[in-house]
């Protein structure tokens, strides 16, 4: 999908900003975010369709969501906004207790809309971001996802990663008879479909760093097989039949090799191995007699972050990308596994287990700064937002009755919620930014 996009981006002076409008109550290792008040007014439309509403409705979600923002109801907006070009009645905002407010408008001619957006500080007047995007109406959602990511860095000073998607296993079916199927929606639960028929168990998928293409494992009735699936094409391609292979593959950044955990024939030990993907050769980086597993790149390639027992209990350590230097980072009581690297590199996701609770936490490649984000029953699988700010994992209760369901929660700890899906769902795989 391209989208032609008007050259009078005002957004980020030099690419960032801080903004005094908004407020953060504490730091990333704790305390609870301040929502700005911001007032998104009805988009301006002279065919009075569906789509004005539709952008308007999306951007408040996804801000909503994010947990950095507090939109506010139209039905208390004293303005109607009427004309695009002239500046608003910012008095009539400040009585709405509005810190920012967005103002926008859609015109469409001959099958194209162009949808476009302002972003001001109430206080000042002054205008913070605008720009407009041309495309199908089809796509107005996918553009609502982008101004809101554009109002998300103007005002936090963060990447956005509101146009993403999410993949996914979507389980249907009794307990002991699931059917598990590859699924993709986008990151907010709209437009979620099946990708596979659901014969065979499937384990794991991964997007590919220009997220075009999935990773998963199949485990059919004589041994497990790797899948490249396109999403353009909807082909997939064999990566290859690996007998002993728990959990999937994952990219390494530059898409060109995947690394993945093989048990030994007799099942006892798993180690490490780095494929390419080109020659299909392989190359193994752990050799030592224990699971090792659950390998993930670091955002540069350099080093991998995998878990392994080989001291006694599940435990995360650190490696260069050649095998050479692993050493464990995680020292705290309990079980720890699924480490996964952030995309900005600072931080490491995992889950925890002990004292009969599953936690999802983060720490430092170190290992230093451990906490936990949240914790119950059974967490698992974290998978980070392309920003490195949210944290989506799964989550399943008790109960013959019950299933894994999607969640999300802020590094901060803040601002936990679920993120819908059809069925049931579990491993959840979140994209990088879309083209």
């Amino acid at each position: 999908m391209t989208f032609q996009l008007r050259a009078f981006l005002i957004l980020l002076m030099f690419g960032f900003m801080a903004p005094s409008a908004f407020a953060v109550n504490g730091t990333v290792t704790g305390g609870k975010i301040d929502p700005l008040p911001i007032a998104i007014a009805p988009f301006i439309s002279s065919a009075g369709d569906e789509v004005a509403a539709t952008v308007a409705g999306v951007i408040a979600n996804d801000l909503a969501h994010s947990g950095y923002f507090n939109p506010l109801p139209p039905d208390s907006f004293i303005e109607k906004v009427s004309n695009f070009e002239a500046a608003p009645q910012f008095d009539s905002w400040k009585q709405v207790q509005a810190r920012d407010l967005v103002v926008g408008q859609v015109i469409n001619q001959g099958g194209k809309a162009t949808i476009a957006f302002k972003l001001y500080d109430v206080n000042t007047g002054q205008l913070v971001a605008g720009t407009s995007f041309t495309a199908s109406p089809k796509s107005a959602r996918r553009i609502a996802h982008k101004i809101a990511d554009l109002i998300y860095k103007s005002t936090t000073g963060f990447e956005g990663y509101f146009d993403t998607r999410v993949v996914y296993v979507d389980e249907s079916g009794p307990k002991n008879q699931r059917i598990k199927r590859l699924a993709i929606m986008d990151q907010d639960g709209f437009g979620a479909r099946t990708l596979t028929n659901g014969k065979d168990i499937l384990l794991t998928p991964r997007f590919s760093p220009n997220s075009q293409e999935i990773t998963y494992a199949s485990i059919g009735a004589e041994a497990a097989r790797v899948y490249l699936f396109n999403l353009d094409t909807g082909q997939k391609e064999i990566v290859g039949d690996f007998p002993n292979m728990s959990f999937a593959p994952r990219f390494s950044p530059d898409g060109q090799n995947v690394v993945m955990s093989l048990q030994s024939d007799d099942g006892r030990d798993a180690n490490i191995f780095e494929m390419d993907l080109r020659s299909k050769q392989m190359h193994q980086l752990t050799n030592v007699p224990a699971i090792n597993t659950a390998p993930s790149f670091s955002p540069d390639g350099s080093r991998i972050t995998f878990e392994s027992d080989r001291g006694g209990t599940q435990q995360i350590y650190v490696m260069n990308a050649d095998g050479s230097a692993q050493n464990r980072i995680s020292f705290g009581k309990g079980r720890y596994s699924t480490p996964v690297w952030s995309p900005d590199g600072k931080y490491i996701a995992f889950t925890k287990q002990g004292e009969g609770k599953f936690g999802i936490g983060v720490m430092a490649p170190d290992g230093s700064g451990e906490r936990i984000l949240t914790e119950g029953f059974h967490n698992e699988g974290p998978t980070w937002s392309p920003n490195s700010r949210v944290v989506m994992f799964f989550r399943e209760q008790p109960g013959e009755s019950g299933g894994p369901q999607l969640f999300s929660v802020d590094i901060s700890g803040y601002n936990e919620q679920r993120v819908p899906t059809p069925q049931f769902s579990s491993d959840p795989a979140w994209s990088p930014l879309l083209n």
